[in-house]
């Protein structure tokens, strides 16, 4: 049963050493980080806040579109990009810390606490078996030349000798005594804190357990980030169909002629998809990047890789182009989009 809870015990030790180097790996996989929390962790002094990669990537597209200037289709996107980088690099260090709290911090713990506390007394229960084996070599040695001598006759009257034999082999027994006795209880504190790996085992399982919620949490709100910038960019209701069929200032605009009693301008009419014509200026072609399915009649539904005509009208929103594919015809998103010509 012993040599089992030293098996078990040095097992649990290896596994849980090998989870925590490569849980740290996960959670940081720059090393030259890695060491530097180490060293602020042994000089007992905070670790300095550090941007993660999110937030970095973020600040750069943010930097981007303010040279490309936010008002272009480009700059605008990675406006909206830029800052659901930043709330994913948000979502990160709030993963990173609580996982060290929940779940590397107990495993540590265990290594630098309760598995140092085994191996020492394991040592000193080694080092109470080797003073045993050496007083049972003792005690044998003083027994053998106590027979010896009984068993020479005793011609020259060398009897106090034996009465010396037989005091070493009682002292021997009485060290024997002593040194089992201390063996016996190293023995039993050794075995009382190997049998606690079960609670160790308990213990992880709760920590594992909080560490896959957490894991859980952190890939949901990234997730909804990402839905929620994804239908920002691909979902967004266009206002390229509420283009006016006159143009504003000309004699035919109505709302070039006041009308005293009306308590708001006149609305214009709204331009319907079909009506719209390419302008004089001419079209472009573009290749679609991802698939994209009509949120409704005026939009067109794009396939990966196909190539349609695009072009723009006076009054449409800047992230939004009218495409044609044949015969079909509708709005479709700037960012699905690499223009080639």
């Amino acid at each position: 049963h012993f040599e089992n809870l030293l098996s078990r015990a040095d097992c649990t030790k290896n596994w849980t050493e090998k989870i925590y180097r490569q849980t740290e790996v996960v959670l940081q996989p720059n090393p030259g980080a890695r060491i530097e929390e180490f060293l602020f962790e042994k000089l007992d002094r905070k670790v300095p806040p550090r941007p993660t990669n999110g937030d970095i990537l973020g600040q750069f597209m943010l930097e981007a579109a303010k040279e490309f200037g936010p008002g272009t289709p480009y700059g605008s996107t990675l406006i909206k990009v830029g800052d659901c980088q930043r709330r994913l690099g948000g979502a990160e260090r709030e993963f990173l810390q609580t996982s060290s709290i929940s779940f590397l911090t107990p495993l540590r713990n265990f290594l630098e606490g309760d598995w140092r506390t085994i191996s020492k007394e394991r040592r000193l229960l080694e080092n109470r078996r080797l003073d045993l084996d050496a007083c049972k070599a003792r005690l044998k040695k003083a027994k053998t030349a106590e027979a010896k001598a009984a068993a020479v006759p005793d011609f020259q009257e060398t009897r106090p000798c034996h009465y010396v034999l037989s005091a070493s082999a009682s002292a021997a027994e009485h060290e024997l005594r002593v040194a089992q006795t201390e063996f016996d209880r190293q023995a039993e504190v050794t075995r009382l804190l190997l049998e606690g790996i079960s609670n160790t085992h308990v213990n992880h399982l709760h920590c594992l357990c909080e560490f896959v919620e957490v894991q859980a949490m952190y890939y949901s709100q990234c997730h909804k980030y990402m839905q929620e910038l994804q239908k920002e960019l691909g979902r967004k209701s266009p206002h390229s169909l509420e283009v006016n069929s006159h143009p504003a200032g000309s004699p035919t605009d109505p709302s070039a002629f006041p009308q005293l009693n009306s308590p708001s301008p006149l609305k214009t009419d709204t331009l319907q998809i079909e009506e719209v014509q390419p302008p004089a200026s001419g079209t472009r072609k573009a290749k679609v990047l991802y698939d994209y399915d009509a949120a409704d009649s005026n939009e067109l539904s794009l396939r990966a890789d196909e190539l349609i005509t695009v072009y723009t009208v006076p009054g449409m929103d800047s992230d939004w182009l009218i495409g044609e594919r044949g015969n079909q015809k509708g709005t479709v998103p700037v960012t699905y989009l690499e223009l080639l010509s």
